[in-house]
């Protein structure tokens, strides 16, 4: 019997929410996570008999916490791609600025 490991997709989720915040960057991992969960279940259902029904249940879990993952970087991404495309770039980098001064104290 086959063993499906989902560490590899819960890692690579939990990396994406962390870079979440960077400018929604974490959606570069969060995609492949997702991709490869799906791959492996496609790999799964076409023969379950080489799989136990538990490691299909556990990798059906880690395909949901890979798509939440994309999801929440995907809107973030967007909303920063919005927030630069509306915003006055000298009104940006003037609270830019602000924060890193405040930072720096």
């Amino acid at each position: 019997m086959k063993k499906l490991n989902t560490t590899l997709i819960y890692v690579l989720s939990s990396l994406s929410l962390l870079c979440c915040c960077i400018m929604g960057l974490g959606i570069l991992v969060a995609l492949p996570s997702f991709l490869i969960a799906n791959k492996k279940l496609k790999e799964a259902e076409e023969f379950p008999e080489d799989y136990e029904a538990e490691d299909i249940k556990a990798m059906k879990t880690a395909k949901t916490f890979a798509l939440v993952a994309l999801g929440i970087n995907g809107v973030w991404f967007i909303y920063n791609l919005y927030s630069l495309a509306t915003t006055d770039w000298d009104t940006f980098m003037e609270e830019f600025k602000s924060k890193m001064e405040q930072y720096q104290q």
